[in-house]
């Protein structure tokens, strides 16, 4: 698939398109990890998993079955263009949150290295995931992130 070079550099996340929002997913499949929120406020604190969406694939980061996942998943949400702004709970790392808070893409994202791999060579891909149906105790799989 081809796109103009450097394309999240010249446009703004509202000025892509279809194919270059999809794109800018670097397939580390974090938001397809459950999250667990603990108080209120100020004292809120968010902590991610190693529990994923039972359709997410847990050798590649992506979803296997991408176009029924609304369907097949109730809680299963999409980001847009439009509500990206309350998806807070986004990862560091996640290149719709680095582009809308002004920054640059990390050297590993596949867009910039060319290599799907290098989210993996990066660290950044959760190793040891779990499927939700294979998890008694969501404690035992916190991590520590953020």
């Amino acid at each position: 698939m081809q796109f103009e070079p450097n394309f999240w550099q010249t446009k703004s996340l509202l000025e892509m398109n279809d194919l270059e929002w999809e794109a800018l997913c670097d397939g580390c499949g974090k938001c397809c990890y459950r999250k667990y929120i603990q108080g209120h406020g100020k004292r809120q604190k968010l902590y991610y998993t190693r529990i994923a969406c039972n359709l997410l694939n847990l050798e590649t980061g992506k979803c296997g079955h991408y176009s029924a996942r609304f369907r097949l998943e109730k809680d299963c949400t999409k980001l847009t263009k439009k509500n990206l702004p309350d998806f807070h709970w986004l990862p560091a790392t996640c290149a719709y949150r680095l582009l809308y808070e002004g920054k640059a893409l990390p050297d590993w994202h596949p867009l910039i290295s060319g290599d799907e791999q290098s989210v993996k060579n990066a660290g950044i891909f959760i190793a040891n995931g779990v499927h939700e149906n294979d998890v008694i105790d969501w404690f035992e799989f916190v991590i520590d992130e953020e």
